[in-house]
């Protein structure tokens, strides 16, 4: 608990001046936030810090592995698919972005199993990147190779699953929607575009001076 004190202390001296006339329109006006966000659990990819987003710019979603699941519309428990609903449907967002990453926990489980203590929901949730891992099966030479592979083929797998959300596919259709790809390296911090096709690494800034 003192760490999240000290933390929510550090916040209140340096940040909330700063943002302080941003947040308190946010609270008046509601969000209208551009993107959506699909990101890992992981705490190491923190999704604002690297798309550098001020608040209310983006409406996050983070769950293992940053999977999308098929549109399923039943009465089970879908979260990410209730966030989906709720950014698309009605703040409109702009965009949505899937951001997957380096030395990711949830498909090293994938590829591995998961640990024994993380069986109820962690393994079958990772199985709807299962194509994911066929693909890094049969591009991969080892064991490494795979599961870089499967990192990118799992953001792959994500935006086709989006596209199985009718209210997605027909606004990506009209083009009023963007459904885009990504790939942190946690580290080096490059960032890589993922298409259907092609993985580009985004261009940094020259330097200063």
């Amino acid at each position: 608990m003192d760490e999240l004190i000290a933390g929510y202390q550090r916040f209140r001296a340096a940040q909330w001046p700063q943002q302080r006339e941003a947040l308190e329109a946010l609270a008046r006006n509601g969000q209208q936030p551009h993107t959506m966000a699909i990101g890992c659990c992981d705490s190491r990819v923190p999704l604002e810090m690297i798309f550098n987003s001020r608040p209310g710019d983006m409406f996050v979603v983070r769950n293992i592995a940053n999977l999308v699941p098929p549109y399923a519309p039943d009465m089970a428990n879908h979260g990410t698919s209730a966030a989906l609903e709720f950014a698309v449907r009605v703040l409109k967002v702009r965009r949505i972005a899937v951001v997957g990453h380096s030395a990711c926990g949830g498909i090293h489980a994938l590829m591995n199993d998961p640990p024994p203590e993380a069986r109820d929901f962690v393994a079958n949730w990772v199985r709807i990147a299962q194509p994911a891992r066929q693909r890094a099966m049969l591009l991969a030479d080892d064991p490494i190779q795979a599961q870089h592979r499967a990192e990118i083929e799992s953001v792959r797998v994500s935006l086709e699953n989006l596209m199985s959300f009718p209210w997605i596919a027909a606004a990506s259709d009209a083009g009023t929607l963007k459904l885009l790809g990504f790939y942190f390296d946690v580290g080096n911090g490059t960032l890589r575009q993922i298409t259907a096709d092609a993985e580009t690494l985004i261009a940094e800034p020259a330097p200063v001076g």
